[in-house]
């Protein structure tokens, strides 16, 4: 009986260590350390959430008021009973579990809601023109251009690597960020290696 404890207390402490070692090896291989491959998960902690993603809602002991696969309207917002609407697009599940809980105060004496992100397909950018699979591509929860190039199966021979361009629509309107594949594989003007948002478009001429 007490060699299956200790042995099962030895695989519990290997499976507590993989995600560290993991975090550690990962890190390294991108040639950072493991406070940088920290930080990186931290920012998954705080996705901020997009139109067209899906969250699962519940609350606890009242089975009525489980809400799966809830998609985040256009306009970035989800609607639940009791709350009715609440603004979900750039707010964390943190934020918007927070609103829900406080709207069922009315109703529910000390409610425990949990919301969890059910699917990031809000999280959506576009690679076009000359690579080997253009296409949208998912963000989980973020990459950047050359990320999002290797995603897309990589240049053709006939791509003007030096030409990329990031389309971005923002409040004032689209802006378009240059991007010269030369410069950065190099490592030269990394600043051009932008972290991709919703909705651009990269175009490899």
């Amino acid at each position: 009986m007490t060699g299956n404890f200790f042995k099962s207390l030895r695989q519990l402490t290997k499976l507590l260590a993989t995600p560290l070692a993991t975090l550690a090896l990962f890190a390294a291989s991108l040639g950072v350390g493991v406070a940088n491959a920290a930080e990186s998960t931290t920012s998954i902690a705080e996705y901020r959430l997009h139109a067209g993603d899906k969250l699962d809602v519940a609350v606890w002991k009242e089975t009525e008021l489980t809400r799966p696969a809830l998609v985040i309207s256009p306009d970035g917002r989800i609607s639940f009973p009791l709350v009715g609407d609440v603004m979900a697009g750039g707010r964390t599940v943190t934020e918007v579990r927070g609103e829900i809980e406080n709207r069922l105060k009315k109703y529910i004496p000390e409610p425990v809601v949990t919301v969890l992100v059910a699917g990031v397909e809000g999280n959506v950018s576009y690679v076009i023109g000359q690579v080997n699979k253009p296409g949208a591509i998912v963000m989980n929860p973020a990459i950047n251009v050359m990320q999002a190039l290797s995603i897309a199966g990589g240049a053709t021979p006939f791509a003007k690597l030096d030409s990329i361009i990031v389309i971005r629509r923002g409040a004032g309107g689209q802006k378009i960020l240059n991007f010269r594949y030369g410069q950065v594989a190099d490592g030269k003007n990394l600043e051009q290696n932008v972290q991709l948002e919703a909705g651009d478009v990269v175009v490899v001429p």
